[in-house]
């Protein structure tokens, strides 16, 4: 070891092992443009984190991941300057500190003094700064920060949710039009979007019954979904019926979705079905366990080559056929011949927007100038579709966003564009009986707040020419 490398480790201050933790995620994120559910499991891993160190290591990560936007606010107001002008180091420790102030129980001063001392040791030149931000936003709980930052409630309404309930803007207007700009009903949805969900599984039909699987991995059959079983806790890798292939890990929207193509009555043979955008597999899988004892075969297909292996790993031992392909090439060869399959699923590439419990970071990465590209693809993946049915046959198209330009304007464009003879299937009755809030049809939208899914949403067509 080097004098200077032995120097700079004995001028390193000890942070606990928790909140280092945290800090190399919500950095990873911010400078690598990493996940936090796949970069923090690593770290926790790597350090041996377990119990209560991983639980607040992983609080803190995703809270303030969740928060950010918020926090940067406050941040600002409290340094007197915006936070693109604070070292990226600097800023994301401060972020840290202040999640700690305003959104958990750790007292004051050791949230203060330990988030100078990690400042200490990843930007030794701004510990006086961060000393003085970080006290000056403990002067203030929560609701007075809000109170001075928010925007009027009565002027700028969207913006006072934005700001109150940690989403940008562009999010909440668009939560707000899909939910018929019901403002107390988005408020309901913001607040569930900032809780961490519990993790789903799906019990693998012929290979596993949800009550057992309950059971066995002390969860909790789920609500709907005749698969879905709610995980208590725990990592699910390290669960047998992962391992062995009887489950998977799947929100119960994802399942219901998938499950409601395998519902809708179709006419004459019905052994072909295709998974146009299978990566990274879990509809594919639980399309190929149904597919068992239904006689039928499933085609999975995935542009992308380590998607098609994630698909491969997820569907082995099961009626699944991949193909490593782009399923925009229907009709193009004889791997997607066009007019030859019963059921299609296009589970079309989105912005995400429906799945932001689980993925943090999402809310403030997407931004409305990805809208339109997606929407191109999400429009010429369901023409493919489209193309690939026989004439009776149905097609699903499924995203993980209610955002109205992917899901309305996406599906009705591209089937009034596609020059295949389509209607509408009412989606409700593929569902589970009793479900509540399905709306008024054709159209199915699954909410965080009204059926603890995902928001995925789900039309149903049907192929109406004559063979």
């Amino acid at each position: 070891m080097s004098v200077g490398t032995d120097r700079a480790r004995r001028g390193r201050r000890h942070v606990d092992p928790a909140r280092d933790a945290a800090y190399e995620a919500v950095a990873a994120v911010h400078r690598d443009d990493a996940y936090a559910n796949l970069v923090l499991p690593t770290i926790l891993r790597d350090r041996q984190l377990h119990g209560r160190d991983a639980a607040f290591a992983t609080e803190l990560t995703y809270g303030t991941l969740r928060m950010v936007g918020t926090l940067d606010l406050i941040i600002a107001r409290a340094a007197g300057r915006g936070v693109d002008r604070i070292d990226p180091p600097a800023r994301d420790a401060l972020r840290l500190g202040a999640y700690q102030l305003l959104h958990t129980r750790v007292p004051a001063h050791a949230a203060v003094s330990s988030t100078v001392d990690l400042v200490h040791n990843v930007a030794t030149g701004a510990v006086g700064f961060a000393n003085a931000v970080l006290r000056e936003i403990s002067s203030r709980d929560l609701d007075t920060w809000l109170t001075e930052l928010a925007p009027d409630e009565q002027t700028d309404p969207i913006g006072h949710l934005a700001v109150t309930f940690h989403h940008p803007e562009w999010i909440v207007r668009a939560f707000a039009e899909a939910l018929g700009d019901d403002l107390a009903e988005t408020t309901r949805l913001l607040i569930e979007d900032n809780e961490r969900p519990p993790v789903h599984l799906c019990a693998r039909p012929g290979r596993a019954e949800a009550a057992a699987l309950a059971d066995e991995v002390a969860g909790a059959p789920g609500a709907f979904s005749p698969y879905a079983v709610y995980l208590s806790g725990g990592a699910p890798g390290d669960l047998s019926a992962i391992r062995q292939g009887r489950a998977h890990v799947q929100d119960e929207g994802s399942q219901l979705v998938a499950a409601a193509l395998t519902a809708a009555d179709v006419p004459g043979q019905d052994t072909r079905w295709l998974d146009l955008c299978a990566g990274p597999g879990g509809k594919a899988a639980l399309l190929g366990a149904l597919a068992v004892d239904r006689g039928a075969q499933v085609t999975a297909v995935e542009i992308a080559e380590h998607r098609s292996r994630l698909v491969e790993q997820a569907v082995r031992g099961l009626p699944v056929t991949v193909r490593t392909t782009d399923g925009r090439r229907v009709g193009a060869g004889e791997d997607l011949p066009a007019a030859s399959f019963d059921r299609v699923l296009v589970d079309a590439p989105c912005t995400g927007l429906g799945s932001l419990r689980r993925r943090p970071e999402s809310r403030w990465r997407r931004q409305p100038s990805d809208l339109p590209p997606l929407t191109r693809l999400q429009r010429e993946l369901l023409t493919a579709g489209l193309r690939a049915v026989r004439p009776g046959g149905v097609v699903a198209y499924v995203t993980c966003s209610p955002h109205r330009v992917e899901t309305h304007v996406s599906v009705t464009e591209a089937a009034r564009r596609s020059g295949v003879p389509v209607d509408f299937v009412d989606a409700r009755p593929l569902l589970p009986a009793g479900m509540p809030g399905l709306g008024d049809g054709p159209s199915v939208q699954l909410w965080p707040h009204r059926h603890g899914t995902d928001a995925m949403f789900l039309a149903v067509l049907r192929r109406t020419d004559k063979q």
